[in-house]
């Protein structure tokens, strides 16, 4: 049992696999940087100063403070049912991005890779009845006409 679960770790596919979302999640750190440290900031600024990780709407207010709240941590110490739309359009943004990128990497691997060749030929058509028959054929199977010589 030890064995077959070594092979099968041992697979390069699940190899390939580990790689992928270790490296995955270090390019997510750095696109959550981009959009909140980068991206994120000239917006706020061109919409007046606005900072998105406080843009949210009070449901139900806290019993510790009174509303209203300055910043979203006030709100969350003060145990205040919040709806933070501001954190979601910064995920967001930060989902377009990574999906933008995927796409441009799942397009430039395919440029790259192999190219798919034709499947040969191996039927050809009967000239007096349309069917396909075999390309070595020199009688067609469904007229039963000659189609010609050996190929």
């Amino acid at each position: 049992m030890l064995k077959g679960f070594r092979d099968f770790v041992m697979r390069g596919s699940v190899i390939d696999l580990a790689v992928a979302v270790i490296i995955g999640a270090a390019f997510t750190k750095i696109v959550n940087s981009l959009v909140e440290d980068i991206i994120m900031p000239p917006i706020g600024l061109l919409l007046g100063n606005v900072d998105f990780a406080n843009l949210f709407a009070v449901l139900k207010e806290g019993s510790k403070a009174a509303a209203p709240y300055a910043t979203l941590a006030e709100a969350k110490a003060a145990g205040a049912v919040t709806l933070n739309y501001g954190l979601f359009l910064t995920t967001v943004v930060t989902f377009l991005i990574v999906a933008f990128v995927v796409y441009l990497i799942v397009r430039s691997v395919t440029r790259l890779g192999p190219k798919k060749a034709d499947a040969p030929v191996t039927t050809k058509e009967c000239p007096y009845c349309l069917s396909k028959i075999p390309i070595k054929a020199t009688k067609c199977a469904f007229c039963t006409a000659d189609v010609g010589g050996r190929a």
